[in-house]
């Protein structure tokens, strides 16, 4: 197997060493492959079918089933169907734990694929890698999902903290921010992005001028919106989901007090864009692609928005279109492997993922055996009208 040692990167990498003696991995003679049998492999997905980001997490696992369905109505992999388990967790890390236990140790998964959010991942990973079962493209860009080094990791978005970089760098130099607020969730998910902004607001010597702290359930946020006023802030960078988020721009709105707001990956939802009232007008987020709108012209993109539309009753969202290419991604992965479908073989083709490309015009994936951060590639977008709009067509960095 791979050596996993890289030099310019040993702070990071040192967890995965022990991991490559895991037996899951190990052996000529092995037995059988858990998840995988004669006629099926078990993928499972801990996600939120019923909490405060159900919005995502059930768009997500819609177009996977969709994508698996399609794949299993032409004959599977190598003979093989996939066998999809979705198992609700409501964005609640106990409910998590709960779930993914169920998938790994009852339903014996092969890999989890488009699991989130971080809290929950990060809650769960352990046990995971324990039992040699892979996270394939959580829906989280935690850096913790690919960090340290790991043959059961692989992230498929550029991260939370390259994300508010990339935002405080921009709004510095583009449009004069001087003093950044940081309001966030006071979880693993909120904590990556606050790290971000910090170190950008560090790196060019800008001013922090206000940080407030919030729950992923909390439904008042007066008292932080408040602080971000009396702080100064001309730009507020936020590490809220969806329904906070919009929460938040409707209070800084009843206040009368307009800087610049700008979110990350969590917000870059089309249920912030259309809601109510247009709270969101002028509201920027980082994204690690481009949303795709059911009127795109292409043909691919419309062939699948409008079968989704047809199954689902609803469009699809940018969630949606991230869990389809992830998905058909990974049937890739699986059809490169082989026949001889196990740990080691599953690795090697996950690391030969190469400038891969969906349909949605997103960014390239690339995974090698010393780097499993598919992407990291930030694109910014503001709410013009109810939709997301590109400020510029190419990825930011910082």
């Amino acid at each position: 197997m791979h050596d996993f040692r890289n030099p310019s990167r040993r702070q990071v990498i040192a967890g995965a060493v022990g991991l490559l003696a895991a037996p899951a991995i190990i052996g000529t003679a092995r037995a059988a492959t858990r998840g995988v049998s004669d006629t099926e492999i078990i993928i499972g997905m801990m996600t939120d079918l019923s909490g405060v980001t159900a919005v995502q997490g059930s768009n997500a696992a819609n177009s996977i089933r969709m994508a698996f369905d399609d794949l299993n109505a032409k004959g599977g992999i190598h003979g093989r169907k996939i066998r999809f388990i979705v198992e609700d967790m409501e964005y609640q890390v106990p409910k998590a734990v709960q779930a993914m236990n169920k998938l790994v140790n009852r339903d014996d998964i092969f890999l989890a694929m488009s699991s989130g959010g971080t809290p929950q991942m990060d809650a769960v990973l352990p046990m995971m890698l324990e039992k040699g079962v892979p996270s394939v493209f959580p829906l989280t860009c935690a850096r913790s999902m690919y960090l340290p080094l790991s043959p059961y990791k692989y992230g498929q978005f550029s991260s939370y903290y390259d994300q508010m970089r990339a935002c405080v760098k921009y709004f510095a130099e583009t449009k004069g921010s001087k003093v950044i607020g940081s309001l966030y969730q006071d979880t693993d998910f909120g904590k990556d992005i606050h790290a971000g902004i910090v170190a950008q607001v560090e790196a060019m010597k800008l001013k922090l001028g206000a940080v407030a702290v919030s729950r992923p359930t909390d439904t008042d946020f007066n008292t932080q919106v408040t602080r971000m006023k009396e702080g100064g802030c001309d730009l507020v960078c936020m590490g809220t989901i969806v329904r906070d988020t919009i929460i938040v721009l409707q209070t800084a709105h009843k206040m009368g007090w307009n800087p610049d707001f700008c979110g990350q990956f969590a917000t870059y939802s089309t249920a912030v864009a259309e809601a109510p009232g247009e709270p969101a007008e002028g509201f920027y987020s980082m994204s690690p692609g481009l949303y795709a709108y059911p009127d795109d012209p292409r043909p691919a993109v419309h062939e699948v928005t409008a079968r989704y539309k047809q199954r689902f009753g609803i469009d699809i969202n940018y969630l949606g279109e991230a869990g389809y290419a992830a998905a058909c991604c990974l049937i890739e992965v699986l059809q490169r492997a082989g026949r001889d479908l196990n740990p080691d073989s599953f690795q090697r083709s996950m690391e030969g993922v190469k400038d891969w490309r969906d349909i949605f015009g997103g960014p390239p994936l690339t995974i090698t055996s010393t780097d499993h951060h598919a992407s990291n590639q930030s694109f910014l977008s503001v709410v013009k009208k109810a939709r997301w709009t590109p400020v510029v067509p190419e990825p930011l960095s910082y």
